[in-house]
């Protein structure tokens, strides 16, 4: 008998009678775009919630990260992880930094700070960590080192979406920090992202940056870019947020399931909550030993995939392994070996809101036999 398919995760969706109410405003007020009602109400109501002083709406999560790095005249060399979406590498390739490849921490997956100096040259000017799965880099080690060495800070938060530490957004650190709301993420507007600054006068920069450059109806003060989120998912994004945090509510409750059932399954790890974090339960990778569980992390991933469990192997293969990066320095995974021994051993267990009683027994039945 075919089953049901459960996805690694399932898209919040807004009420529908509600979104066609504001979609009504809309037409009727014909300003689809170009920062219309909604995006002035999605930007303000954002900041509030993440607790962040200034934030820009963007189309997508990785417009962010290649602007931040504009805004901020980032140039020659900037360390990162290779664990990680390969968007976050991209955004250095397409605006002509090299990045350089630090291996990384195995109690969280990310950039581990005790490897960052080594790494630094002349030619570094930047430091972009990812908070991997929505958990908090160790943002005061990052930023010493930062400020030792005149480096600015951009973190790629786009599983970070409302993640706190001791009651403070993570968002709040370094530099800039960029968020992902696409469809797949805690928050989503279908697609889009946004870029978080602590200033009046660089988010006006960032404004300026995303809209082509334009200062005015006749002034282009920068080459910028159109990068613009509209109307109809500014509205869409509004509805969201009033329910984000009972879908972060259930994740959380599946993740306590799956830590009850799999804490005794040997050969399988797992991370628990870290103290003092407000974590958003973005994802819920496991960690596969063959030698002790008795398959090897494919044999699982391919096993649950037959039985219509599609979980992920986020994020196999390394942003150093693919060809566009493997020859650049620190890309040998002699120098990554965590980062690789986590890459060939994770799986990311399906994790969202809607997920059912039944949907979620089945994983662990799987996983378990």
């Amino acid at each position: 008998m075919n089953q049901d398919i459960i996805t690694v995760t399932s898209p919040l969706l807004p009420n529908l009678d509600e979104f066609q109410k504001l979609l009504e405003q809309i037409w009727e007020s014909k300003w689809i775009t170009n920062n219309g009602s909604f995006h002035q109400q999605l930007e303000e109501a954002l900041c509030k919630y993440l607790g962040v002083p200034y934030i820009s709406l963007f189309t997508n999560g990785t417009l962010p990260l290649i602007t931040a790095l504009q805004a901020l005249h980032i140039t020659g060399e900037v360390i990162t992880t290779p664990y990680s979406f390969v968007a976050t590498t991209h955004a250095l390739w397409w605006n002509g930094i090299k990045p350089v490849f630090v291996d990384i921490d195995p109690k969280t997956g990310n950039i581990d700070p005790n490897k960052i100096e080594a790494a630094i040259t002349p030619r570094t000017t930047a430091i972009m960590p990812v908070h991997v799965y929505g958990k908090p880099c160790a943002t005061d080690s990052i930023q010493e080192i930062a400020d030792k060495y005149g480096l600015k800070v951009i973190y790629d938060a786009a599983h970070a979406f409302g993640v706190k530490v001791n009651d403070q957004s993570i968002i709040n650190a370094g530099d800039m920090a960029t968020l992902s709301f696409h469809a797949t993420k805690v928050f989503n507007t279908v697609e889009g992202g946004a870029l978080v600054m602590h200033d009046e006068k660089t988010k006006k920069r960032i404004d300026y940056l995303k809209n082509f450059g334009f200062a005015g109806e006749t002034e282009v003060v920068a080459p910028g870019i159109n990068s613009k989120m509209d109307e109809i998912r500014s509205a869409y994004g509004l509805l969201n947020l009033r329910q984000v945090d009972a879908a972060i509510a259930a994740r959380r409750q599946v993740a306590q399931t799956y830590r009850t059932a799999l804490q005794h399954v040997e050969g399988i790890s797992f991370w628990n909550d870290m103290p003092g974090v407000r974590h958003n339960y973005s994802y819920f990778p496991i960690f596969v030993n063959s030698e002790k569980y008795g398959l090897t992390r494919d044999e699982l991933y391919f096993k649950m995939k037959s039985q219509g469990i599609w979980g992920r192997r986020y994020f196999y293969p390394l942003i150093s392994e693919f060809s566009t990066y493997r020859g650049l320095e620190g890309a040998n995974p002699s120098n990554l070996p965590q980062a690789t021994k986590m890459a060939n051993s994770v799986i990311c267990l399906p994790m969202h809101h809607a997920l059912s009683e039944e949907d979620i027994q089945r994983t662990i039945d799987c996983v378990i036999k």
